[in-house]
């Protein structure tokens, strides 16, 4: 089995897009009117409108009601990310240095997820992530 990709389901599609853009400089790829992705070299980040939901199965995902996941990704420098992207999103928290090695900020993005960028710092995260 191999993980390959998150799927947002959103109210305002190009709005979310363009967020997601902004935040990995990746351009999306719109498949349908109604669903992009953002493909990284970690994994995909799918956004399908509400209107996708029905078909799955209706009423089996709901818009701005994740209170549970962490989108997160790994960058070079956490800090020059906060600079660049601080003025663009919902700041949660500034870059502070978590206890498992990590220099992390927090932000949502504009439909309530919460985002994560993070720079491993200690030796042992570093290790970690160099596999």
């Amino acid at each position: 089995m191999k993980f390959v990709s998150v799927r947002l389901i959103v109210q305002n599609l190009p709005a979310m897009v363009q967020f997601y853009e902004k935040v990995t400089g990746v351009r999306a790829e719109w498949l349908a009117p109604v669903f992009a992705e953002i493909i990284t070299s970690a994994g995909v980040i799918a956004l399908g409108s509400v209107e996708t939901v029905a078909l799955f199965k209706e009423g089996s995902a709901q818009a701005c009601y994740n209170r549970s996941v962490i989108l997160e990704f790994m960058v070079q420098n956490v800090d020059a990310e906060f600079m660049r992207l601080k003025d663009h999103v919902d700041l949660v928290h500034a870059p502070k240095e978590m206890p498992w090695g990590n220099r992390t900020l927090q932000f949502r993005d504009p439909e309530g997820s919460l985002v994560s960028l993070y720079t491993p710092v200690s030796e042992a995260a570093k290790k970690r992530f160099a596999r």
